[in-house]
């Protein structure tokens, strides 16, 4: 499946207000994302990297106690296992891609 419409199939909530589209590669996990205004990402962690980009919007972010807010054209790098949260100070919209897959957002689509 080498093209992908991510307007298409199902959308699925993540945490209140974080919803999204994902596709998988047998090696990383590759979503869009739509986040609410006001919306909080708890802090957690997970043993994936990943890169968040904004598309439109500004989301405030925090990983390992460094904050700042992002903005369209902007991205964050997660390492592996590091504390990260957010909040929306605007309706936004990301692209998230996690490595290794995120078998719990697979486990969505089955």
């Amino acid at each position: 499946m080498p093209f992908i419409d991510f307007q298409t199939g199902h959308e699925h909530t993540i945490w209140d207000g974080i919803h999204g589209r994902m596709h998988h590669s047998e090696q990383l996990t590759f979503g869009h994302f739509r986040i609410d205004a006001g919306a909080i990402l708890p802090a957690h962690s997970h043993p994936h990297e990943q890169w968040t980009h904004v598309v439109e919007g500004e989301l405030e972010f925090t990983i390992d106690g460094e904050t700042t807010v992002l903005k369209p054209g902007m991205a964050a790098f997660i390492p592996s296992n590091a504390e990260h949260s957010a909040r929306a100070l605007t309706a936004c919209r990301v692209i998230d891609c996690f490595d290794p897959v995120r078998e719990d957002f697979r486990a969505l689509d089955q």
